[in-house]
């Protein structure tokens, strides 16, 4: 359970994570890795936001304000010597404010986003459905043993807008929708017009 209104530290990047989805991240920057100790000897996630603009090791950052709060469920030493973890997403958060500490880490006071309510998935999406148990068969995806409901209009929505490649500003007007029947509506016209080329 989260707080309503918490004060937690702001990773930008040019992915996406939404609730009970999954990423893998990489850390080598001293602000993330104090960030990572911090997080788990407090036993606290941290907010994954989307890049607007400019790199993700940039030190400098302007990022959208509704994001994802995470937490971290793996980690371990990668073969190429950086710190490897896999995150969770718990909720989406609105960034009320945010601002940069003197070793360059971002925070900020996020407020929690009403959940969205459950729906089954209607039989008009079936389609997206099988798009995403397709991308759900390649190993990278598969590796990060995620559960999903195909018969949850949220998970299907949520899933599909993290894994398609569509553009970022697509993508976070998807991550802001509260509804899953317009996310999955906005998906079936965006899947269509990229078959269409």
């Amino acid at each position: 359970m989260i707080d309503p209104i918490m004060h937690v530290p702001l990773f930008p990047l040019n992915s996406i994570v939404l609730p009970r989805g999954r990423i893998p991240l990489q850390l080598f920057e001293p602000r993330y890795i104090d960030m990572l100790t911090r997080c788990l000897k407090e036993d606290r996630g941290f907010v994954v936001v989307l890049l607007r603009d400019g790199e993700e090791t940039s030190p400098v950052a302007r990022f959208y304000d509704i994001g994802t709060y995470v937490r971290i469920i793996d980690f371990q030493q990668l073969q190429n010597g950086l710190l490897g973890i896999t995150v969770e997403g718990e909720a989406k958060v609105s960034v009320v404010r945010s601002w940069q500490q003197d070793d360059g880490l971002n925070v900020g006071d996020v407020e929690c986003l009403l959940e969205e309510a459950r729906s089954e998935l209607p039989d008009r999406y079936g389609e997206l459905s099988s798009v995403l148990q397709a991308l759900f068969r390649h190993p990278v995806i598969r590796d990060l043993a995620m559960e999903v409901d195909y018969g949850d209009a949220r998970e299907v929505g949520w899933r599909l807008t993290e894994l398609l490649p569509l553009d970022k500003q697509e993508k976070q007007r998807l991550v802001e929708l509260q509804d899953p029947l317009e996310r999955l509506n906005r998906l079936q016209g965006l899947l269509e017009a990229l078959e269409e080329g």
